[in-house]
């Protein structure tokens, strides 16, 4: 079976559920009337219950790069964009990962923290937080990059600093080390505002966000549990960029067409097919207006992330020089981009 193949196969499972609203962030449940079993632990149960431990790669370390080790006897996910907090600086994780029980590996990251290279601890905790979406998106345009040109799967680290630094400016989130998790917590009220009138719903396996009227992103698992347990951090990823853009007068729902147009662009997508880090392959989406990764284990997607490019995801007209620069050299997606 093909790339493409498997990818379309897994979006004609799901149903769209009814919308969720709160102010101008609107989520539509991605339903799946036959989930499957996991059969693997989240990074927070593994790394809380002591079966997994996160560090850097050496004494010296590596910023894109960090040590993994998996002691349980089941494999453990780790979410693209799951942020790890403490050591010499936090990162998030490149694209999503299922490492092998009882392995250790060598995972790809990108640092969300520039102004800090000392260690706060010997090991990394989870953030139970996902990088907001905008920031994925960027990422996962780089990561798809990177592994089509070289085989590797880096972010571009100046890029995700100066998004940072562009977005705390914005949100009057100041850090001595200009950490996206002072942004979160500068906004913590707020967030918990959005992240309490969302809710997960039966069959759920995923979720589409529309911020402002427009489609921006989707999660999609094959199984209940990582939803659950992944779902308020996912949220909070959307509802960051949300009050980011927080237009009044675009604080409606956002209607289904445009769900449908983002699935429906996911599915023509072109997919590039890769080794993955651990266990599976790692398949990269590109198409008219969309970007994003999934990972497959013997054609079974475990997940799937996609957004819309990062020259449409760009958090706000004063992104930083660097960014408008880059987005006026972009073409400017829109839903209307994508066939109906």
């Amino acid at each position: 079976m093909t790339a493409t193949t498997i990818i379309r196969q897994r979006l004609e499972k799901v149903n769209l559920g009814p919308a969720q609203h709160y102010q101008n962030l609107t989520m539509f449940p991605l339903l799946d009337p036959e989930p499957r079993d996991a059969g693997f632990l989240l990074l927070n149960e593994a790394l809380e219950s002591g079966r997994a431990r996160v560090t850097e790669v050496s004494e010296g370390g590596s910023v894109p790069e960090l040590k993994f080790v998996n002691d349980a006897d089941l494999p453990v996910l780790l979410l693209d964009g799951e942020e790890l907090v403490g050591a010499k600086q936090n990162r998030i994780v490149n694209l999503t990962i299922l490492v092998p029980a009882a392995t250790t590996i060598v995972i790809p990251v990108s640092c969300v923290e520039q102004g800090r290279w000392r260690s706060q601890s010997d090991a990394f905790a989870a953030a139970g937080r996902t990088h907001y979406a905008a920031g994925r998106a960027r990422k996962a345009c780089r990561v798809s990059e990177s592994l089509a040109r070289a085989g590797s799967r880096r972010g571009d680290q100046s890029e995700i600093w100066e998004d940072i630094e562009a977005k705390s400016s914005r949100m009057k989130a100041s850090s001595p080390t200009t950490a996206a998790a002072a942004i979160y917590e500068a906004h913590r009220h707020r967030l918990e505002d959005y992240q309490q009138a969302f809710t997960a719903v039966d069959n759920q396996t995923g979720a589409l966000f529309a911020i402002n009227g427009r489609a921006v992103g989707l999660d999609l698992f094959d199984s209940l549990k990582p939803l659950r347990g992944l779902f308020p951090g996912i949220v909070q990823s959307y509802a960051l960029d949300a009050i980011d853009n927080f237009d009044r007068e675009a604080a409606k729902p956002a209607p289904i067409k445009v769900a449908q147009a983002l699935l429906q662009a996911c599915a023509a997508a072109e997919v590039s097919s890769f080794p993955a880090v651990g266990k599976g392959c790692d398949l990269r989406l590109r198409g008219a207006g969309i970007t994003g990764g999934a990972l497959a284990v013997e054609e079974r997607v475990i997940h799937l992330c996609a957004f819309r490019p990062p020259a449409a995801t760009s958090d706000h007209p004063r992104s930083g020089a660097r960014l408008v620069r880059a987005s006026r050299r972009r073409r400017q997606w829109s839903d209307d981009d994508v066939i109906e």
